[in-house]
């Protein structure tokens, strides 16, 4: 078999079959657990791999809800540059702390901006 290289589109994702959909669906649930566990290439996430999904997206989505790029974020929150991109990019977590600071940031971002102006 020759590996094949391709470039995804994502405008124009690839389509399933009416016969690929049909056998997907036919699947239950113990039967795609019993694939995705056989599978050596993509085992299923631990527990402490979702955590990290888990901060990663909560701590993007408090950046995002305030309109802010990473940079601009960053310096108006006080917060290292590279240590946000890390976290973002799950490369580290966050500390209890940092993730009460995104906390109050999340819930009020106005009083947070006032209090690092005073």
């Amino acid at each position: 078999m020759a590996i094949v290289r391709f470039t995804l589109d994502p405008k124009n994702p690839p389509k399933l079959t009416d016969a690929q959909r049909a056998r997907l669906d036919a699947l239950t649930d113990e039967e795609i657990t019993a694939a995705a566990l056989s599978d050596p290439d993509n085992p299923p996430l631990t527990e402490v791999e979702l955590q990290i999904f888990d901060d990663v997206n909560f701590l993007r989505e408090v950046r995002e809800r305030t309109g802010l790029s990473q940079a601009k974020f960053a310096r108006a929150y006080r917060i290292n540059l590279a240590r946000l991109r890390d976290l973002e990019q799950g490369r580290t977590r966050p500390d209890s702390a940092l993730r009460a600071y995104y906390t109050v940031i999340a819930q009020r971002p106005d009083v947070v901006t006032a209090c690092l102006a005073s």
